[in-house]
């Protein structure tokens, strides 16, 4: 992101936004000083958080090849969806479908506007802005309707999404509406970090998100378990990132077998 370029309405480079702190950890360039900046606090007291964050885009892209290729997925729709980046929704299904349909859906401009600039040559998909709070506006979005069919299965991604939405939001419940939105044989796709293990530094790491455009929630396993409650959960269940269906073959630097339980994730099929 060049920092001299005009910036589109509703970008504030003063305050740390979740999002281009998320990239940086990929090692992206669409952030600014500042996010940079929170970033590093965050590496200062769990170091471990650029591995887990690419550990978690690993585990959207095996969850993603899964339902293409397995369960026969062709539409997907990804909230909260961040900055595009390598391996992306509609790239990884498309090397199973080229005609898979994929909707990102983001409230955050920075995303919005760097979403349609990046993504403005893909075919069969589209970035439209919504709230995951407010579910039903999504799904009964025009742009949205415009490729997905809810007559036909559909595999929603709340990926790293739900733990920035506080107690008082009621995240579960969003959940569960979310789930009665959509067909059967539908799926949703979870991941949450956790303060379980090192608490400490998971919640140090938390603390800075405070100052950030969004705050970061830490929740223990019962209540990320729950938001799986009505669906039926694909095995290996609710694990660590790393856990969930590995390639095998992958190189070890990939693998997050020495980090710390941070995340969990877990893919539950509507009935």
């Amino acid at each position: 992101m060049a920092e001299d370029e005009p910036l589109p309405h509703g970008i504030d480079v003063h305050i740390p936004n979740a999002a281009r702190m998320y990239n940086y950890f990929l090692g992206g360039k669409d952030n600014f000083p500042v996010d940079r900046e929170a970033a590093e606090h965050v590496l200062a007291v769990a170091p471990e958080a650029r591995r887990l964050a690419w550990q978690n885009r690993l585990f959207l892209r095996r969850a993603v090849r899964h339902l293409a290729a397995d369960a026969g997925i062709r539409q997907f729709v990804d909230i909260g969806t961040g900055l595009p980046t390598q391996g992306n929704v509609h790239e990884v299904a498309g090397e199973v479908d080229p005609g898979t349909r994929v909707v990102y859906v983001d409230n955050d401009p920075v995303v919005l506007g760097h979403a349609r600039a990046l993504l403005s040559n893909a075919t069969n998909t589209i970035t439209i802005p919504g709230d995951l709070r407010e579910p039903e506006p999504i799904f009964d979005s025009p742009e949205l309707l415009s490729l997905i069919d809810f007559a036909e299965p559909v595999a929603v991604l709340l990926v790293a999404v739900l733990h920035f939405l506080p107690d008082s939001d009621k995240p579960a419940e969003v959940v569960a509406r979310l789930r009665d939105t959509l067909p059967p044989g539908s799926y949703v796709v979870l991941s949450h970090v956790t303060g379980e293990e090192r608490t400490t530094s998971a919640r140090q790491g938390a603390a800075v998100y405070q100052r950030a455009s969004s705050s970061v929630t830490l929740r223990g396993r019962a209540e990320i378990c729950g938001f799986f409650e009505g669906f039926d959960l694909l095995d290996p269940g609710v694990v660590r990132l790393d856990e969930w269906r590995p390639d095998h073959d992958a190189p070890l630097a990939s693998r997050g077998l020495d980090l710390p339980t941070w995340f969990l994730c877990g893919v539950g099929r509507v009935p």
